[in-house]
């Protein structure tokens, strides 16, 4: 099969990106099972970690700014297992992905690589992940492997149910929970009232996301958020976003942070409302844009938390 730099397809593989242009040919399919090339889920993963930590470290007295070798060991542990969650995912979906244009080409779907091959990167790149939990605090580390379990489940749930972007967001924002352990040593509401912020955020972006495939899912029995809400999901969006503010009001309220901090969600607010009134669930394109565009929410959000 040609690179999918040569194909011309509708696959979500960016041959512009370095991954095509500059790694070893050998070493491209599993950056690209790794979703190397496209960083944003990384992104989406790593912000609610960050998040984490930077409100812990704001709660606690005398403290101002995160501390930095946290941010690096979140940031590792993010890219890797992202990439884990990747391999897992598309070991579970290769039938699914060879059926719907924009997942064709990748790598197991496409022969690039073997299921085999994929289990012995996965376990590397997960054993990379145990190394970064090391120099946490043992209580930190129990939390980020329990969050294994959603890991495991969330490729399952498009199976049975129409919201698997609810069990996406329970796994994606897990590390706002590992990020506030590893400050504080314990548990406490402004962490419980973040994490679930970052689940009504997922559900947000997530149903964006997932109008780019609703045509082929629908006709290959996937479920999704975008599925069940079709035209009603402007309507939804503004309940899942809505919540998310009011749950980060709450997480800011119950951690003390000052003005500044509402200043920058509010901010955050209008970001969230421009993607809802400007969103076009028909443009697949214009889906992925406002999905991208979460990522700059969550930098403003993080902002805030800091000056706060």
């Amino acid at each position: 099969m040609g690179s999918p730099a040569e194909t011309g397809s509708a696959s979500d593989i960016r041959p512009d990106h370095w991954v095509e242009r500059m790694a070893p040919a050998r070493l491209r399919p599993y950056l690209r099972l790794a979703r190397l090339d496209r960083p944003i889920g990384t992104w989406l993963l790593l912000i609610p970690c960050w998040w984490g930590v930077a409100l812990a470290t704001s709660s606690l007295p005398g403290t101002n700014w995160p501390d930095p070798i946290l941010f690096v060991l979140f940031a590792i542990g993010a890219l890797v297992m992202r990439g884990a969650g990747c391999c897992w995912n598309d070991i579970m979906d290769r039938d699914f992905d060879g059926r719907v244009a924009r997942t064709a080409l990748r790598p197991i779907p496409s022969g690039d690589i073997t299921v085999r091959q994929a289990i012995a990167f996965m376990v590397f790149l997960m054993f990379i992940g145990f190394l970064v939990l090391v120099p946490l605090n043992l209580f930190a580390g129990a939390v980020a492997v329990s969050a294994l379990v959603l890991v495991v489940i969330y490729p399952l749930m498009k199976r049975v149910t129409y919201w698997p972007q609810f069990f996406l967001g329970l796994a994606f924002n897990w590390g706002a929970l590992v990020g506030w352990v590893a400050v504080t040593g314990g548990l406490s509401l402004p962490a419980a009232l973040l994490y679930a912020a970052g689940i009504f955020w997922t559900l947000g972006y997530d149903t964006i996301y997932a109008h780019q495939d609703k045509e082929d899912d629908a006709m290959i029995g996937v479920k999704s958020t975008a599925l069940k809400f079709g035209d009603r999901t402007r309507s939804w969006l503004w309940g899942f976003y809505a919540a998310t503010i009011a749950l980060l009001a709450a997480a800011g309220w119950a951690a003390g942070l000052d003005w500044s901090y509402y200043l920058m969600l509010a901010i955050g607010t209008g970001h969230l409302v421009w993607q809802v009134t400007a969103i076009d669930t028909e443009a697949p394109a214009d889906c992925l844009a406002k999905f991208h565009a979460n990522r700059l929410f969550g930098f403003i959000i993080l902002v805030g938390v800091i000056a706060g």
